[in-house]
């Protein structure tokens, strides 16, 4: 099963719908800090509701410091950004993958990218910015758990 890392997420109804995914379906959530609001935000709960007592759950207080988890915690990095070099589709996923997203607002910090295994896409139509990173978890994380059999 994949990790998702959302990277200094600043919707609160977003992180909330990711733990509430992983809570049904399997992974751990990391949060790298800073957010974009306060984790105990009524919103989260409203959009994870009970869900996020049974998510796996970490929080980053940093790059740096998700950085070390990974350290100690290996396993490929893939990004998922819409400027990828690849279509998530093509990817083999492997357990222990991390899935890396960026922030709603402003996506992921261009120096992050250095600490990537692969940049992966979601092929939109032209003209269309992203998709929301709740949605494009759920995406990526059906993709692989289709490629490894749909086990839970």
């Amino acid at each position: 099963m994949l990790d998702l890392v959302l990277i200094e997420p600043d919707i609160p109804q977003n992180l909330g719908a990711v733990l509430r995914l992983v809570a049904c379906i399997g992974g751990a959530v990391h949060v790298v800090e800073p957010c974009g609001f306060v984790l105990d935000d009524k919103k989260l709960k409203r959009a994870g509701m009970d869900y996020i007592a049974r998510a796996e759950f970490h929080r980053h207080a940093d790059w740096d410091a998700f950085l070390r988890h990974h350290a100690a915690h290996p396993g490929r990095l893939l990004l998922l950004e819409t400027d990828g070099a690849r279509p998530y589709s093509d990817e083999a996923f492997r357990p222990g993958d991390y899935l890396l997203l960026g922030r709603e607002s402003h996506g992921t910090p261009r120096d992050y990218y250095l600490a990537m295994d692969e940049v992966l896409t979601i092929p939109m139509r032209p003209g269309e910015r992203s998709l929301n990173v709740a949605m494009a978890a759920a995406i990526v994380l059906a993709e692989a758990m289709r490629q490894q059999g749909w086990k839970l």
